[in-house]
């Protein structure tokens, strides 16, 4: 039975879809979740959905916290680590899902011993389909990283992950949801080109990339297999697959996600 607090710093997109999955899979209760944001319109929301306690003192989610997580952007670190740093049980579990901050940058920042957790999810934790990636510093536990690791699956599912790799996952799961949207954007564009009403394109092309992820999931088979198994001799599909050939689909979204990728590591050097 878990019976610890959990704490939010920042209640925005993210830190809501993880207080709703994680209330939603009856993990936790309302009453062991409390959060803070800067804006009292922001907390009114949350309270009103959620049920939980809400304060825009980050210093009392601190306080109250077992496991802590900074669901702040990134440029706000500076500010709200010193706010916090004195007021951090000895034994919390710190979790940061911010991009570009990596554990030894956070640790500076709180310039003491921490446990810390760096955690990587992207937006379709919305709807309960999260990928997310963690990994820890050495005064972390199995025991609480497995922990925490739970709790991302209360809303998608999750891997630990070297931090070394970090700036792929930024990559292929992190923002990729854009790469998505903008292929569904696209779909739907071509359909409605074809005579296809908006609403209905927007909902077959979702529905399609929807399966066809849950294929690759589900069968464990090779991508190009699959994309094999539709593509009859002379048939429709075939042709679609030469088109994006020549375009040079496959190298676009490759050199969009190691941009991506590059970023983040330069976000890094920056710090």
């Amino acid at each position: 039975m878990f019976d610890k607090m959990i704490g939010f710093i920042g209640a925005g997109n993210m830190g809501s879809a993880m207080i709703g999955g994680i209330l939603a899979s009856s993990f936790a209760s309302t009453g062991q979740i409390i959060a803070s944001a800067s804006s009292a319109s922001t907390l009114e929301k949350i309270k009103n959905r959620f049920a939980i306690e809400t304060t825009l003192s980050n210093e009392t989610v601190a306080r109250r916290s077992d496991i802590l997580f900074l669901a702040v952007k990134p440029n706000k670190f500076d500010e709200v680590i010193p706010m916090i740093c004195d007021c951090i049980k000895n034994q919390c579990v710190i979790v940061s899902i911010a991009a570009g901050k990596t554990i030894s940058a956070i640790e500076q920042l709180f310039g003491k011993k921490i446990k810390l957790i760096r955690a990587m999810p992207n937006t379709p934790a919305l709807v309960g389909e999260a990928m997310s990636a963690l990994c820890s510093n050495a005064n972390v536990t199995a025991g609480e990283l497995k922990q925490v690791k739970t709790i991302f699956e209360c809303f998608g599912k999750c891997e630990y992950v070297p931090e070394s790799l970090f700036d792929a996952v930024i990559g292929v799961s992190g923002s990729s949801p854009a790469y998505v949207f903008l292929m569904i954007e696209a779909m739907a564009d071509a359909a409605v080109a074809d005579g296809m009403p908006r609403g209905f394109a927007y909902k077959f092309a979702a529905q399609a990339v929807l399966g066809a992820a849950k294929m690759v999931l589900a069968t464990g088979e090779h991508p190009g297999m699959l994309k094999d198994a539709v593509c009859s001799p002379a048939g429709t599909t075939i042709e679609a697959v030469a088109a994006l050939e020549k375009s040079g689909f496959r190298s676009a979204v490759i050199q969009a996600q190691r941009a991506c990728s590059a970023k983040s590591r330069e976000m890094n050097r920056m710090q």
